[in-house]
């Protein structure tokens, strides 16, 4: 499965990433940046109208989606373009293989794309012995640090601070200056820079594909994608198939709901870059592809429409909801062993990866309803968690052993009055060895996972029933 990223079981990485302090205080401080200049991004506009639009965009391309992917596909020819539709990863990374050898490719330069992450397409790349570049440098970093796998969806690199950055550089490209971020990213840029002017093929992924003219819209804060499409002579996309608009008019609703809700590290309204593509290299450009090829990915996308759990390709991958997530800041990215992390990720993975591989992650919430609150385009983030789950239990029956059989005991006690009684009246008997000053701090069974991180208060002896019967003698309140 191209999006695993970890052979670890659930429950072993989440072991490894709770006893990582720096990597835990690295994802809360930037929560904390991430929610305080969204914030401050967000309140200048009347941002709950701005979500029902873009909330009624997507679902409008989803209702539509055959037509639209249709209308950009006849486009994207019309200019030149060649469009290949995926149905799977395979398919996907076989036809890019197939032209990276059709064009003898050597080196090939990447702009940042978590659709070719979720495909592993570099991979593939390097097998047919391409030398892959990926430019966005949080991406860069962890490539050149043994293909670390990205622990958030729009700031690849949070888990590592500047000093082991440097450390990586050293190893890797002979780095030897300061840990100073400025000097780290203008190394990483002359690096780059020649990589861009001998690359084969330039590869990018799609924030919005616009049907009405064929073009692809690239959002991004380095410019390295203006050089990843502009100098190499073959430009391919790689595009999720719900990642369309059907015109430049609601791109740019949506471009702008993005740039606020994922901000970023400098919390702007807009990013430094707003690139937007069509076809090839006309006659009196001097820049630009003379090969054009759209890839258009389901990889089990198609699977997902017109069912209970359609409104998740509403997604503009914005990372809102990791950024404000309880869990994300205390597990990190890694935790969810998918290259999508997070609420998102815990919705996504499942269903293009799996109940297999990614049975727990719905459970890896509170529930809390965070997420939902902040997603531009208002999917039912929390409400979607709470349907895999009974998804899992009720129709999948994944539910360990040891919770079915809890929960039939719990039924058979609470269906019997008898029991439901003498039950009440042990709770407190039986808790006493787990019990010391009125809290239970290493309790048994299903409290084990709990308390081993907060107490459980501990059962009182005098039942609720038995004080309001004490406390309402003859029908009057005391």
């Amino acid at each position: 499965m191209a999006m695993k990223i970890s052979q670890q079981k659930f429950n072993e990485r989440l072991s490894s990433n709770l006893e990582n302090d720096f990597m835990r205080g690295a994802v809360a401080g930037a929560q904390h940046r991430f929610q305080t200049r969204r914030s401050a991004a967000v309140d200048p506009l009347d941002w709950e109208e701005w979500r029902n639009h873009g909330e009624e965009i997507r679902q409008h391309v989803l209702e539509n989606l055959d037509y639209y992917l249709y209308e950009l596909s006849t486009n994207v020819e019309a200019r030149g373009g060649h469009v290949f539709f995926a149905q799977t990863a395979e398919e996907a990374t076989e036809y890019i293989s197939t032209i990276a050898k059709q064009k003898n490719a050597k080196k090939i330069v990447k702009a940042k794309s978590m659709v070719t992450e979720e495909i592993n397409l570099n991979a593939h790349l390097e097998q047919l012995g391409c030398e892959v570049i990926e430019t966005d440098l949080g991406e860069y970093i962890l490539q050149l640090d043994d293909h670390d796998p990205p622990s958030h969806i729009v700031t690849p690199a949070l888990h590592k601070n500047k000093d082991q950055i440097r450390e990586v550089f050293e190893q890797k490209i002979g780095y030897t200056a300061s840990s100073q971020p400025e000097e780290l990213a203008l190394h990483a840029r002359k690096v780059l820079r020649d990589h861009y002017l001998t690359a084969d093929i330039g590869i990018t992924g799609c924030n919005f594909a616009v049907a009405e003219t064929g073009s692809v819209c690239l959002v991004t804060n380095e410019g390295n994608a203006d050089l990843v499409t502009a100098l190499p002579k073959t430009q391919i996309s790689v595009m999720g198939m719900e990642r369309l608009v059907p015109t430049f008019e609601e791109m740019e609703v949506l471009v702008g709901m993005l740039t606020r809700s994922a901000v970023g590290a400098v919390g702007q309204k807009l990013t430094s870059y707003i690139t937007v593509l069509t076809g090839i290299k006309e006659a009196l450009e001097v820049d630009g592809p003379e090969e054009f090829h759209l890839v258009v990915v389901d990889n089990g996308r198609s699977s997902i429409l017109g069912g209970e759990f359609q409104s998740i390709l509403q997604c503009i991958r914005c990372a809102a909801c990791i950024n404000t997530c309880p869990v994300y800041r205390h597990v990190g990215g890694h935790t969810y062993g998918s290259i999508y992390s997070g609420p998102i990720g815990a919705v996504l993975s499942p269903l293009l990866g799996g109940y297999d591989d990614y049975k727990e992650l719905p459970y890896a919430s509170t529930l809390c309803g965070a997420c939902t609150d902040v997603c531009p385009v208002k999917i039912p983030l929390h409400q979607l968690l709470h349907k895999h789950r009974e998804v899992i239990v009720e129709r999948e029956g994944r539910a360990p052993i040891s919770e079915s059989l809890l929960m039939q005991a719990f039924g058979m006690g609470t269906s019997s009055k008898s029991i439901y009684q003498l039950g009440t009246k042990m709770a407190s008997t039986v808790m006493k060895p787990f019990t010391k000053n009125e809290k239970i701090t290493n309790g048994p069974g299903p409290l084990k996972n709990w308390t081993a991180y907060r107490d459980f208060p501990s059962v009182q002896k005098e039942r609720f029933r038995d004080w309001f019967e004490q406390h309402n003698k003859g029908g009057k309140s005391k």
